[in-house]
């Protein structure tokens, strides 16, 4: 059964990332521009949802031309890893169902924020709902390993350090990290205030390394802007595998 649910879990994931390159164009823009509607070269972008949903490469764009700007096969690995991993750690509890829906916007998430610098509302405010809601039901299943009203307090007290670094220093903190601290809080809190303080610290950690090693090397200033997005999505990952493998 776990190798089955591992297998089950990665090819998921692998088919789920097939479609984050598209999103990713689409949203990867500056605050106050609109999503893209078209392609590098200018097609249309069009498919189901409105466009939203579909292969990463154009239609209309010659074979072999990466018309999104990510790679396929590399959101694909990505994504299938993370899936695999997360099924490994947690096995078959309910929670895990949760944590593989919100891997692929998590992916999705943390390349918007590379590219541009920007969380946008449209992805992080549904999912701190949406994992609210799913942890809720998830709590009324057998074999679950944490608990619903202390993951939403996590929710509350993440969102709310956050929301205090993000009004000491707006510079050094966007406002869409504090709306994104909030989904990590609830899903971290779910295994507890231990793994709440590991995840969130992991985050903290990566990002403040990562800016000193690109101010150490002249790669950038004290204050030059910098994606901390994508290190708060690792930590949060890396504090479900620990949540995961603690309650095993």
């Amino acid at each position: 059964m776990p190798a089955l649910l591992i297998a089950a879990a990665t090819a998921y994931g692998a088919a789920a990332g097939l479609l984050v390159p598209r999103p990713l164009h689409r949203l990867a823009v500056p605050a106050e521009e609109p999503w893209r509607s078209e392609c590098p070269r200018g097609h249309p972008i069009t498919g189901v949802a409105g466009g939203w949903l579909g292969p990463a490469r154009c239609g209309a764009c010659r074979p072999g031309e990466r018309a999104y700007g990510l790679s396929a096969p590399l959101a694909a690995l990505g994504t299938a890893l993370v899936c695999g991993a997360l099924a490994a750690a947690v096995g078959a509890r309910p929670e895990l169902a949760v944590w593989l829906l919100l891997a692929p916007p998590g992916v999705l998430l943390a390349g918007v924020d590379r590219a541009v610098h920007r969380l946008p509302d449209v992805l992080t405010l549904p999912m701190a709902a949406a994992t609210a809601a799913l942890l809720a039901v998830a709590e009324t299943l057998p074999h679950g390993a944490g608990s619903w009203p202390r993951a939403l307090l996590g929710g509350l007290v993440l969102g709310g350090g956050y929301l205090l670094l993000f009004v000491i220093s707006p510079s050094g903190m966007g406002f869409g990290d504090v709306k994104l601290a909030l989904t990590v809080g609830i899903a971290l809190g779910w295994y507890g205030w231990p793994v709440l303080f590991l995840g969130a610290f992991a985050g903290l950690l990566l990002g403040s390394g990562y800016g000193m090693a690109l101010v150490l090397t002249r790669h950038a200033g004290r204050k030059t802007a910098m994606a901390f997005g994508p290190f708060m999505i690792i930590g949060a990952g890396a504090g479900l595998l620990l949540g995961g493998l603690g309650a095993a």
